[in-house]
């Protein structure tokens, strides 16, 4: 999830004209952005924010801003919070985005993994803010690049992001045919044709994934332990404190041991630093108790 400055299409210039957005509703449009997705809208983003939300107005025939923000905070407000996020983020993202951290996880962690699911255990990965489906497609391929009986053992992938809209197309998982160029050709057996110029992803892939939407800074309807996080430039657009309770909400759901890979502009700061070593570029493995670290491997329950 980003937040790109946008380009500002013909005629629009004279639209802004016309429309008035004050500090009121820019306050409005930001208390609710942070209360609802933990969005931090500071000031520098206001002729951002001004420049993407002129177009859910034209959508919805609304005169000014005021009205919009009614709209917002009226008892039917929540799809249009949720079409607000969609305006105010984009989807940035490709498979094997980070190839470091899929390097990490094919020769660090998942060898344990994959011996830990042999023997009956289970494993679990998520990907937290998982966009438009790259990221956990990318994590599948790479599992069953090395385990392809994976889908008959207690292996799965937790694919969750905010935003409903954006885990439509995950789920969907029809991508333009140029994205097939980020996926290492040995793995491009995992997709399929899907008409002209697309490609989808096959059965075997989406056997391992679970897709939902969960909201980060809200209490997490899911239960661990994960062996492996994935929550990739996110939590940079959260405020420090939101970034730090985050990190510690992911450190509870590690297993010791287990990895959190995370954006190439975020760190782990906070309380939660004494959770983690870091053990590659924007990667953390989870601490013991003893504050060292803990092997992967677990022996199965009988």
């Amino acid at each position: 999830m980003s937040l790109p400055l946008p380009s500002t299409p013909l005629g629009e210039d004279r639209l802004q004209d016309r429309i008035k957005f004050t500090d009121a509703d820019f306050k409005v449009i930001a208390d609710l952005a942070m209360r609802d997705f933990g969005l931090n809208l500071t000031s520098a983003k206001r002729d951002l924010v001004y420049s993407r939300l002129l177009k859910r107005l034209r959508i919805l025939g609304l005169e000014d801003f005021r009205d919009y923000c009614a709209l917002l905070t009226g008892p039917n407000g929540t799809d249009e919070r949720n079409a607000m996020l969609s305006a105010l983020t984009t989807n940035v993202t490709h498979f094997f985005r980070e190839e470091h951290h899929f390097k990490l996880l094919r020769e660090v962690a998942l060898p344990g993994l994959i011996k830990l699911a042999k023997e009956g255990g289970r494993v679990r990965l998520w990907s937290a803010g998982c966009s438009a489906g790259p990221e956990p497609y990318s994590l599948a391929f790479t599992i069953l690049s090395m385990f392809p009986e994976a889908a008959r053992t207690n292996l799965r992938i937790l694919a969750t992001d905010v935003d409903p809209e954006i885990l439509k197309k995950a789920e969907a998982g029809i991508y333009p045919e140029d994205e097939r160029k980020g996926i290492p050709e040995a793995m491009r057996r995992f997709t399929e044709p899907a008409g002209p110029g697309k490609f989808t992803i096959a059965q075997a892939p989406r056997d391992l994934i679970t897709f939902g939407r969960l909201n980060l800074i809200e209490e997490w309807p899911i239960s661990g332990p994960f062996q492996v996080i994935f929550c990739r430039n996110v939590a940079i657009y959260f405020d420090k404190p939101t970034q730090s309770r985050l990190w510690g909400r992911f450190g509870d759901m590690l297993s010791p041991g287990g990895y959190l890979c995370i954006g190439h502009s975020e760190r782990v700061l906070g309380p939660a630093e004494q959770m983690f070593k870091a053990v590659g570029i924007t990667a953390y493995q989870r601490l013991n108790g003893n504050g060292r670290s803990a092997q992967l491997i677990e022996e199965p329950k009988k």
